[in-house]
């Protein structure tokens, strides 16, 4: 049998496995609350592996995978900022969200202002995010079946992102977040097991000594040396200072961007006590851990064993390095049948992966819509909790569908760097809003409002008129140029316009409610009042 033939198998059968999981989430899903948070019952180990579903995404296990191979130290950056990112998350955030909030972000930053002005603000901010993080899931869904199936056609690579965000709104739409944290720990488990089994098989080949494997790696690089040493991808001489301005950018933009994760945050309210809370981040940082030093040998591996310009020529962003990897040394060990079985197996993993991340940033862009949009500016809190949840579904089918249509036209980039620019994106509106809500006590409506909106927009006017979309060979549109940001990553500037844009709405405002402050500030502490609804 082919690895398309045998890749295709098992591919279906992990969606008809999670498609039955999503039809008996939907016949428990009868509230909101079960709804937006899976009735809050998963366990602190249950969402900690769903942590992990939701955040070892396409970029993770595809991207950096390339992006190592392909650049050796520098593409093992991203592995590094993101692992690291979650002691943000676990010391400032984790804890106090689940205790502050109820179903969205906004909840947390309207309690103590004015409803209506944040709520709009946060739910601009939560869909903008998870739509540039869903674009760089559909484009790695393009590039893997391109390799399965041999779809070599942007028209059919076309069709495959099509069909995987045609899924994902099925997924989000009758499962809702019941559903979509049981996906996204099938797929987390799958992930560790095919993630670490050619990781073994990779470091027995080379008798676990890493320093044969890096050697190899360099040498097969044909950038010898420097392969292994920082400056191959960002800062090099060429790139001047500029370049080192855009690492010091992206850094940012990965450690501080997963606090700001519209997908990350909601999966807080889905335990029952703050305990849970933070064991569930604790299993999350223990699994992407162990993950991240998994891809070090999987784009090392893929360097040495399948060779970077293999890796290129597949795809010139390298996402399918990891495939490839899984293909080569199957073959080292047992022959062509254990490379096509092989091949086939990493291949199902990753859709497995593409699959249940898509189904998370949706339903928390969905959520955001009819909780914060819908229920709190346009009904003035007045929608019952079944109008919520069909709004929430409807909106799952047009962010869906703009979704599709943006992968689409983003194919050829590598998905670890669309990535970062959700990070950026992120840290630049969402995390400034949150830490002065749940810190500052002077921080009020003007403060919030502005402190998204500056550094939402900061953040996107740089990604326009940058490199990434106009004026440079890889970027969206390549016989346009109006770049004049030199940096590809925005994080540098959008992120202290964010903070400095949220501090003067505040002082430029007397609004200050000293009884709500105290109020949020027990709430995020101890816990009290977190089952009640938010009303505001």
């Amino acid at each position: 049998m082919s690895s398309q033939a045998l890749g295709a198998i098992l591919f279906l059968l992990f969606v008809a496995a999670t498609l039955g999981i999503t039809f008996w989430a939907s016949r428990q899903t009868k509230t909101a609350a079960d709804y937006y948070a899976g009735g809050r019952s998963f366990s602190g180990v249950q969402n900690g592996l769903a942590i992990g579903g939701d955040y070892m995404s396409a970029a993770s296990f595809l991207g950096i995978a390339g992006i190592i191979a392909l650049s050796g130290y520098d593409g093992f950056l991203y592995s590094i900022g993101f692992l690291v990112a979650w002691l943000v998350a676990l010391l400032l955030v984790a804890e106090l969200m689940r205790n502050s909030g109820k179903f969205t972000m906004a909840d947390v930053l309207a309690f103590r202002m004015s409803p209506r002005p944040v709520r709009t603000a946060a739910g601009v901010s939560t869909i903008t995010v998870s739509i540039f993080y869903l674009i760089a899931q559909m484009v790695g869904a393009g590039a893997l079946v391109g390799l399965l199936l041999g779809v070599t056609s942007p028209a059919g690579k076309a069709w495959t992102i099509v069909g995987v965000g045609i899924l994902m709104i099925v997924y989000v739409v009758f499962g809702g977040m019941k559903g979509t944290t049981w996906v996204q720990i099938v797929k987390a488990v799958l992930l560790m097991t095919g993630a670490g089994l050619v990781t073994l098989l990779v470091l027995g080949k080379y008798g676990f000594n890493l320093s044969g494997l890096l050697g190899d790696a360099a040498a097969q690089s044909g950038k010898g040396g420097n392969f292994l040493i920082p400056g191959l991808k960002y800062g090099t001489e060429a790139q001047g200072l500029a370049g080192k301005i855009d690492l010091i950018s992206l850094g940012l933009a990965l450690v501080l961007g997963t606090a700001g994760l519209p997908h990350i945050l909601i999966r807080f309210y889905t335990v029952p006590t703050a305990k849970d809370a933070r064991k569930s981040v604790l299993w999350g940082i223990g699994i992407i851990g162990v993950f991240y030093l998994f891809t070090l040998v999987l784009g090392f591996g893929a360097a040495a064993l399948v060779g970077s310009k293999a890796i290129a020529a597949a795809d010139k962003a390298g996402n399918t390095a990891a495939p490839l990897l899984a293909q080569s040394i199957g073959e080292a060990f047992m022959g062509n049948v254990g490379g096509t079985i092989l091949l086939a197996l990493i291949g199902a993993v990753a859709f497995a992966t593409i699959l249940a991340v898509v189904a998370g940033l949706t339903l928390a862009s969905s959520s955001s819509f009819s909780h914060d949009l819908y229920a709190h500016v346009f009904k003035r809190g007045n929608a019952t909790e079944r109008e919520e949840v069909v709004v929430a579904r409807i909106s799952a089918l047009v962010i869906g569908a703009i979704a599709i249509g943006l992968g689409i036209l983003a194919q050829g980039q590598n998905v670890a760097f669309l990535v970062a620019l959700a990070f950026a994106v992120a840290a630049s509106g969402n995390l400034p809003a949150i830490l002065y809500s749940l810190f500052w006590r002077r921080f009020n409506t003007a403060g919030a409002v502005s402190a998204i909106y500056g550094g939402l927009l900061s953040a996107l006017i740089l990604v326009i008129f940058s490199p990434v979309v106009s004026g440079s060979d890889a970027a969206l549109f390549k016989t346009a140029d109006f770049a004049w940001f030199p940096l590809s990553n925005p994080g540098i500037i959008s992120i202290p316009l964010g903070f400095f844009f949220g501090w003067l709405g505040t002082v430029l405002s007397k609004e200050y409610n000293a009884s709500k402050y105290a109020e949020i500030e027990v709430r995020s502490l101890t816990g009290v009042g977190a089952e009640k609804a938010v009303q505001h």
